[in-house]
This record gives structure tokens, C-alpha cells and sequence, in this order.
């Protein structure tokens, strides 16, 4: 054999020199490893823990890139003593192996293969050289050894190792040891023993051999390696047989699989890792508090429920539990951003919007009676979710008690589709118009997701100015956009965080409230089919719905017993080192005294609600309330007597047609709950008298409002009329 290694090495140089160039152009090993690309994305959080596993590559399966020091020394010794034994000797070709080769080929015996690990690691980074059905070419062999000197000039034996071991195809789909070990071993390349290092080093040398056949080889590889009692071939081949058929490395795996996914979605480029703005430590609390709450609730149907948490401050999302997971029966379904009616949890929005358009105060006498409104569909009568009523109560007890109809009596000030515009303002993408709705809008007939209504509380947090929500911590910060009067969120803040408040309807000892500063509402849907609670501190914001995903109701579930106390429990872990005091009334709040008599102005007997302090935008304060100053009374159809315009719309745009003659095209002016007497003002200009007038319109913006016969202006709208005008305004007189 010695005699034929001369001839070859001289045949094999004279080859060398007639390769081109190009065909040595191999990266170099940092390129190697900053190009590898697992099929699978590591998901961190803000601080580089890992927090979901998702694989990305179905063609393959390769784990992350592993150095060298984190294989195990078993595992690299079988592999070089059953691929490469002379591979810390030769330099890139084992001259004495291709010698036995030639020898062995010349008289047809069976030798071991006489490529190196890197020569074969050559093949691995060279497509041109990777093996065929039939085998390498001679020119594929001769580039291959042309290769494995070029690795061997260029990189250490450290790093031709490390590569190897990380590109190797092993069995199957799997490539690389990391991607090998997790799947057949359920363990880290750093924990393999001798007897898993043997049987990674056999399907190297055959990657679809059968199990028998793995097993032998690896018995040899052992026996071989391992001086003293001849290994256990039987029990080896037994557990061989059962590594092959183990799939341990999941296709994802974590506590935060669909956060996961909707940061896939938003991420640019393909590293292989991608960080969030989560808090692994608070995404595992969160994960772990829905579970008990889950369990707590079993035999209630409830089986899904959803969490998220939020930075007032940033908007970055925190925690995002999307599932119950296992008590779920749609896992998959992410129910934070999953459309559910929100039941009274768009109250405060309501509330606020009233405050802000000074159409009620905080310390403002609702009626919270039978109520039967008007609506084209029929009568629409709210109830209170008790079926009881309280009588004359002010907007920080209908609020803070959650009483249906004094809301929907609030919707009737605002309108449905002016409060529908703000909601949309606020993030929360309603499907349609507020006249679709209607006035069960208040009581939360409309489809919001959970992250959706979460950050339009944290708009309210944030003093009424909203941004979107951020994932990413790279993503482009929008703009504050003003959404609601900073007053008038403040107000709905501080009442959503006054215990007494809602002492009516949940109790002095309730799950809401918390040893540090927070504003918080719960929110039941129809037939409880959702529940809600949403509320904020200093600091963050949090949301929480419990529910089934298949819509069905849940058995004797409310908004105390069921999202808050996953809510309660998100808080505390928020709070356990931080504190969190009441924010500072803004510029244009004020602080006033306020008392409650009889409609004839006397003390007698008890008062509606107890004397307090109470805060109003400026030049809205009261001093002394009663009932004669309501101006919808208790009667039947009460909440439909509030003055308003019904028709046109507010924001209608009319087209005026050449073609038809004018006296044709009037408008119709209808207006509800409005005295006799009342008076339409366009402009400026007092119009007509009376609940309903025809208009004859002329092009142009204009302002209608109703007004009562002192002049005080019950509603007004906006209008745009536009086309050829042949009338225009009346003079003055």
C-alpha cells in the first residue's frame, strides 16, 4: 500500500492544477455560521429569554448553531474515531486511508471510506460536490480534496469540527446535531453519553439505515472505543430501535405561541431570532394565573379565557396570553384579538365623551327606571344586569355600579353614531356605523377585540391621547393623537377608582378593589357569553376575558368572579415592588364640594347620595344638585325625551342635482324629546320652530342646532351641502 501512495498523490497534484480558481472560492468559517439559519425562530423577550420555539422551515429541521464546547466529548470522539481517526494528524486528506482505498478497490474488499470530515465537510458547503445516487464524479472527488485543503489552510481543526457537526445531515429531515439530539435524545448535544454518541456517530455513516442496522454499527463503535467488557448489544439495539422512532423537538414550544405568531408576522428579515417587548417573567405569571382561574371555574363552562398587559408609558406589550391552553378546545384561536361583544366595559368611553362634551358631570342626577326608547326597529328597553333599578343616582354611582339604563340614557345625549366615531378614534375598529347599533351600543353590542379594548383604557390612562400598541421593541413609535379631554378622563379614571362608588352593585369587600391606585371596569355580555375586566394603574394596563370560544354561554359567571381575579392577581405581581399612586388632575380640572337636596331645594329626610367632594371641568361645577334639575323626568320613555337632533345626521353630506327644481329638494329637520316650542338655528339664524321643518338647502358648511325658547342649545350637528345653489341664506333682520 505504501508503493501506491506516490503514484496517487502525484496523479491527484496533477489534477489540482488543472481546476480553475473559482473552484476554490469556500467561505470562510464566520460566514458559515452567521449565514446558518435554523428552521426554527427563537421568540426572547425584552432581555434575550427565550419565550416560544416556532418553526418556520418545513423542508428541514435544523435546531440553533452549537459551538463546540457544548458537544459533548463522547459524542465528538465517536464520531472522529468512526469517520476521521487520524483527523488532528492529516491535513485535509488522510493519504494512508486513500492508499487502503485504492488497495482495497484494486482486489474488491470492503475498506473504510477514505474521506475526512473535511473533505466531507467540503461536499456540505459546495453543492457542486455533494454526493449523487451514483456517487462522486473523479473531477467531483478531485474538487472535494481541492476543498478540504482549503478548510484546512484557512480554518482551525476546532472550527472544521464545530461546522461539521452542526451541517451534517443525520436521518431524515434532521440536519445538525442540535436538531438530532432534541429529537431522538430529548436533550441538549452537551448531555449525550457514550452509547447516544455512538449511535449519532453510526447515522452519519448511513442516515437511513434501519434500526438493527444503526444498532450494530453503534455496538461497534463502543466496542471499539471503550477498553474492558464488550458492550450490551442487545439492550442497545433496543434503544436505538426506540430513539428512532421519538419526535421530542416539537414544532413549537413555549408560553407564548401566539405572540409568537403575530410577532412572526410583523418582523422584517429572517434572523433567527426575534425579540419582543414581553416580560418572560410576567408572560409566565399571566399564564399561570388563567390557569388557576380556569380550573377554578371548572364546572361553570368556561373553558378559554385571554390576557394582556401593557405599558401606559410606551404602549409595548408586556404579557399576551392568547389560550387557556389546555382546558381550551380551540387552543389555537387567539382570543386576544378575537372579536367578542364587551358587555359594559365601553361605559367609561360613553362617560367620558359625555363629560367631555359637557353634557353631564360626574356628580350628575341619572334615573335609573323602566325606560322604554323609540327606535325605528320598535321599542328598545334596557335592563339592569340585578333586573333592579336604584331611582335618581349621579354618573359617578351609574358608572361605577355599572347600571345599564342611566348609560343608555348617556348614549341618547351623545348619539350612537357620534359615540361610535370616538370609538373608532380609540383604536377599537367597530364593523359598522353607530346607527346599526343603535343604543344598546352602551351596553357594548359591538365587536372589540382584547388588545384593541385594553389600549383604548390605557388612551384613557394616558390622559385621553392614544397610540397603537407596540410588539416590537424596534417598531416606529406613532404620535400621541388626541382622542377625549384630558379632564374628562381623568374624571372617568378617578371613578373607576372609587370603591365607594361601586359599593350598590358589588359590595364594600370587592375583588376590585386593590391596596394601590387603580381604575378598573368589569363587562358581561348578553347570556354571559363574555366577561371582562379592564382597568389600569400608574404604570400599566391590563386586560382580561374569560369565555368559550365556540360562544356558548357560561354557567353563573360575572364580571367579580370571573376575569377579575386574573385581573386582581396580574396587578399585585405589577405591584409587589412598585407602587402606583393616583395621577394629578390636569389643567381645566377643578375640586368642588357638592350636596344633594329634595326638588324643592330642602333637606328632609335622606339624600339621594351622600355629600362629597367632586371633580368638573371648569364652568361645568355644581355646588347643589336636586331633581327638579333634570331635564329628562321619570316617567315612561323618559331617556327618549332627551333633546336631539334625529335628523339629519350629524356629518351628512347633501348633494344638490341641477336638474331637479329646488322647492323639491328640501331637507327634513326632525328632532326627539324636544318641547314644542324649540327652535332650529342654522348658522346663527333661527331657521324654524317646532319638532320637525323642511329646509331648502343652499351649498356650503353649516352648523344646525336645536335650541329651547330662552336660546339655550339642546343639540347641534354639522352639515355640508354641496352642488348649485339657486337659494341662498335669508337676510338678516
Amino acid at each position: 500500500m505504501g508503493r501506491l501512495g506516490t503514484p496517487l498523490r502525484l496523479l491527484l497534484a496533477t489534477a489540482l492544477c488543472l481546476l480553475p480558481a473559482a473552484a476554490l472560492a469556500l467561505p470562510r468559517f464566520d460566514e458559515v455560521r452567521r449565514d446558518f439559519r435554523p428552521s426554527d425562530v427563537q421568540v426572547l423577550d425584552r432581555d434575550g429569554a427565550l419565550l416560544q420555539r416556532v418553526r418556520t422551515d418545513a423542508t428541514v429541521r435544523r435546531g440553533q448553531w452549537i459551538g463546540l464546547a457544548d458537544v459533548s466529548p463522547a459524542l465528538r470522539n465517536a464520531l472522529i474515531y468512526s469517520e476521521d481517526q487520524r483527523f488532528y494528524e492529516h491535513s485535509g486528506v488522510d493519504w494512508r486511508a486513500v492508499s487502503a482505498a485504492a488497495w482495497g478497490n484494486l482486489w474488491n474488499s470492503r475498506t473504510r471510506g477514505a474521506s475526512t470530515l473535511t473533505m466531507q465537510l467540503a461536499g456540505l458547503l459546495d453543492d457542486d460536490l455533494r454526493r449523487g445516487s451514483s456517487g462522486r464524479s473523479l473531477g467531483q472527488k478531485v474538487e472535494q480534496v481541492l476543498g478540504a485543503a482549503q478548510l484546512e489552510r484557512d480554518w482551525r481543526k476546532d472550527q472544521i469540527l464545530e461546522a461539521y457537526l452542526n451541517l451534517v445531515p443525520f436521518r431524515g429531515e434532521l440536519v445538525g446535531i442540535d436538531a438530532l439530539s432534541r429529537t431522538l435524545f430529548a436533550k441538549a448535544p452537551h448531555g449525550l453519553d457514550a452509547r447516544e454518541g455512538a449511535i449519532a456517530a453510526a447515522l452519519v455513516r448511513a442516515p437511513n439505515a434501519s434500526a438493527a442496522q444503526v444498532a450494530r454499527r453503534a455496538c461497534e463503535v463502543l466496542r471499539a472505543m471503550q477498553p474492558g467488557p464488550a458492550p450490551d448489544c442487545e439492550s442497545l439495539a433496543f434503544f436505538t430501535q426506540a430513539a428512532l422512532q421519538r419526535r421530542a423537538f416539537d414544532a413549537s414550544a413555549g408560553i407564548a405561541p401566539h405572540v409568537a405568531r403575530q410577532a412572526l408576522r410583523q418582523r422584517s428579515g429572517d434572523a433567527p431570532t426575534l425579540r419582543t417587548t414581553l416580560r418572560a417573567p410576567l408572560q409566565r405569571a399571566a399564564v399561570e394565573a388563567l390557569d388557576r382561574q380556569m380550573r377554578e371555574l371548572r364546572g361553570r363552562n368556561v373553558q378559554d379565557g385571554a390576557a394582556v398587559v401593557l405599558d401606559n408609558a410606551s404602549g409595548a406589550v408586556l404579557a399576551w396570553v392568547g389560550s387557556s391552553g389546555v382546558h381550551s378546545r380551540a387552543a389555537e384561536v387567539d382570543a386576544v384579538l378575537a372579536p367578542r361583544q364587551p358587555g359594559s366595559t365601553l361605559k367609561p368611553l360613553l362617560y367620558a365623551q359625555a363629560i367631555a362634551e359637557r353634557r353631564l358631570t360626574a356628580a350628575s342626577l341619572l334615573e335609573d327606571s323602566p325606560a322604554q326608547i323609540a327606535t325605528p326597529g320598535g321599542l328598545y328597553i334596557p335592563q339592569n344586569y340585578d333586573r333592579h333599578f336604584k331611582g335618581l343616582v349621579s354618573a359617578r354611582t351609574a358608572l361605577a355600579a355599572s347600571l345599564n339604563v342611566p348609560a343608555v340614557r348617556t348614549l341618547v345625549m351623545v348619539s350612537p353614531d357620534a359615540f361610535a366615531r370616538r370609538l373608532q378614534a380609540a383604536g377599537l375598529g367597530l364593523r359598522q356605523d353607530g346607527d346599526y347599533y343603535g343604543y344598546s351600543l352602551a351596553l357594548g353590542s359591538a365587536e372589540v377585540d382584547l388588545l384593541a379594548l385594553t389600549n383604548a383604557y390605557r388612551m384613557l390612562a394616558n390622559g385621553g391621547r392614544y397610540t397603537p400598541a407596540r410588539l416590537l421593541p424596534d417598531a416606529a413609535a406613532a404620535p400621541p393623537r388626541p382622542v377625549l379631554d384630558a379632564g374628562a378622563a381623568f374624571i372617568v379614571g378617578d371613578i373607576l377608582s372609587d370603591p365607594n362608588a361601586r359599593v350598590r352593585t358589588f359590595g364594600p369587600d370587592s375583588l376590585l378593589a386593590t391596596r394601590f391606585w387603580t381604575a378598573v371596569k368589569t363587562g358581561t355580555s348578553k347570556d354571559m357569553r363574555d366577561n371582562w375586566a379592564i382597568g389600569w394603574s400608574q404604570r400599566y394596563t391590563v386586560g382580561v376575558w374569560v369565555g368559550n370560544a365556540d360562544g356558548s354561554p357560561m354557567w353563573d359567571v360575572s364580571g367579580t368572579s370571573g376575569a377579575a381575579p386574573v385581573w386582581a392577581e396580574l396587578m399585585r405581581q405589577l405591584h409587589q415592588r412598585e407602587p402606583s399612586r393616583a395621577p394629578a388632575p390636569p389643567p381645566g380640572v377643578v375640586q368642588q364640594a357638592v350636596r344633594y337636596t329634595a326638588a324643592d331645594g330642602s333637606e328632609r329626610g335622606l339624600p339621594l347620595e351622600a355629600a362629597r367632594s367632586e371633580w368638573f371641568l371648569a364652568g361645568t361645577q355644581q355646588a347643589l344638585l336636586r331633581p327638579s334639575a333634570i331635564r329628562a323626568g321619570a316617567d315612561d320613555g323618559a331617556a327618549g325625551r332627551i333633546a336631539r337632533i334625529t335628523a339629519p345626521a350629524d356629518g351628512t353630506i347633501l348633494a344638490l342635482d341641477p336638474d331637479i327644481p329646488p322647492r323639491h329638494q328640501r331637507v327634513r329637520l326632525a328632532a326627539d324629546g324636544a318641547p314644542a316650542d324649540v327652535q332650529w338655528r342654522l348658522d346663527g339664524r333661527t331657521l324654524a320652530r317646532g319638532t320637525a321643518a323642511d329646509w331648502l338647502p343652499w351649498p356650503g358648511r353649516h352648523r344646525l342646532e336645536l335650541a329651547d325658547a330662552r336660546g339655550q342649545v339642546l343639540d347641534s350637528i354639522r352639515i355640508e351641502v354641496r352642488g348649485a345653489g339657486v337659494v341662498g341664506p335669508p337676510p338678516r333682520r
